[in-house]
């Protein structure tokens, strides 16, 4: 199933889900189609969904997806580009490189869907860290992710199976 982003009215977004406009947050930088690491932009493209990681402790494995991976407080996810060897791959906390960790305080990592963007391999610098994650309450912009409301990211994984592609139209950059 193609999930494709698509502008709305006063610089919202939204996925459509099959006609279903569901409301999502994009990179506070925008839509960039030549995405650099650190630009706060969501890249231009067609982005198959992989892995999904949750918190166990705040709710139950999310229907439909493939294996759930529990979270735990030893996950990160690299953001370095000077380690070419773990750049945009998740590591094993504590990890000397720069890097975000996957238990957060907020709920915005509760569920996370690894895209498949910059990682066949992975491009030192190209961005890492594209996720389908939780969105805030105010849809602020992310660091590049999509994000939705945590009852429609559930409802994309269970309609899909997993099974997605995230689409970002060039027209939107």
């Amino acid at each position: 199933m193609d999930l494709v982003l698509k502008a709305g009215d006063a610089g919202t977004y939204h996925l459509d889900m099959n006609g279903a406009l569901l409301r999502c947050a994009i990179g506070k930088g925008g839509v960039r189609a030549d995405k650099r690491e650190g630009d706060g932009a969501t890249p231009v493209g067609r982005f198959p969904l992989r892995r999904t990681f949750y918190r166990k402790d705040r709710l139950a494995p999310p229907l439909g997806s493939k294996t759930p991976i529990e979270i735990t407080a030893d996950l990160g996810w690299s953001d370095d580009p000077a380690d070419a060897a773990n750049y945009n791959r998740l590591v094993t906390l504590p990890y000397a490189g720069s890097h975000e960790r996957l238990m957060r305080e907020d709920a915005v990592y509760d569920v996370v869907v690894e895209l498949g963007y910059n990682d066949d391999p992975p491009v030192p610098g190209r961005g890492s860290a594209i996720f389908m994650h939780v969105a805030r309450p105010d849809y602020s912009g992310t660091e590049g992710c999509v994000a939705l409301a945590l009852p429609d990211l559930l409802s994309v994984l269970q309609q899909c199976g997993g099974e997605g592609t995230i689409v970002v139209p060039p027209d939107l950059a």
